[in-house]
């Protein structure tokens, strides 16, 4: 299939994608607990859990008291002691409470994040700033809040994709029927695409994908061929990729 013939693909399920009925109860995704509320410390938390089963996500994020955020630290231990989801016990889900909440005490995820991002334009750098302070404001180790909250990443090569944090950065910047566009001052053509299985398996699929390694990497270049399919905003096409992968629908009639 020539490029031209996959970004028309691409752009019919943009259109397709693009409406508020995408995503509901039907058609689960996490976005659908953080349209809600329309925050960003709590879409945060739904990003950061974004991972496994989509209805077993939702079903935790549903869960949560979200008015936790605004509580005592000894609040959010009590009313969270029995919460645990997949790799993270209570005690990584108490972490993540409090590390935010205190967080936005002294600033917003958005001035951490730009403080990284605003040096070079990278939002590598700034998830790296939001990691870091998080990491800083409330020290917690553990193989599950370590994986919930990611590394800081130097390279790209060989790291991981930053799956959950890229998609927590395209409903912050982006707006549209399903991206809530809350922050400002970040250029979309400075994202890069959360890439998933789904995602990485159809890129392959079209030849969008030259990497054989799901790392950051294979993130980075799938972004940059799609920015030759629009330059000031790859990212529109991320959702209908997902789509296409996660309902395993046909390359040539989707």
């Amino acid at each position: 299939m020539s490029d031209i013939n996959i970004k028309q693909l691409l752009d019919l399920e943009v259109a397709k994608r693009n409406c508020e009925g995408e995503v509901c109860e039907e058609r689960l995704d996490p976005i659908m607990v953080a349209h809600r509320y329309k925050d960003p410390t709590i879409s945060l938390i739904c990003a950061l859990f974004a991972y496994g089963n989509v209805k077993q996500i939702v079903k935790f994020l549903n869960s949560l008291d979200f008015s936790l955020l605004q509580k005592s630290d000894d609040e959010i231990r009590e009313s969270l002691k029995n919460h645990y989801y997949r790799f993270q016990k209570s005690e990584d889900v108490i972490a993540i409470f409090i590390a935010l909440k205190r967080l936005n005490e002294k600033s917003t995820l958005e001035e951490v994040f730009k403080s990284g991002y605003l040096k070079n334009r990278s939002t590598i750098e700034g998830i790296n700033s939001l990691i870091k302070t998080l990491q800083e404001i409330y020290p917690h180790s553990s193989m599950g809040y370590n994986f919930l909250i990611s590394q800081v990443t130097l390279k790209t090569k060989g790291a991981g994709a930053l799956k959950r944090w890229m998609m927590y950065l395209r409903w912050m910047i982006r707006e549209d029927n399903i991206d809530m566009g809350l922050w400002n001052g970040v250029d979309k053509s400075d994202l890069i695409i959360p890439l998933d299985t789904h995602t990485f398996n159809v890129s392959k699929k079209l030849g969008l994908l030259q990497r054989k390694s799901y790392d950051l990497e294979a993130a980075v270049e799938l972004t940059c061929k799609l920015k030759e399919f629009d330059k000031n905003d790859p990212l529109k096409y991320d959702f209908a990729l997902y789509r296409i992968g996660q309902e395993k629908l046909s390359l040539e009639m989707s």
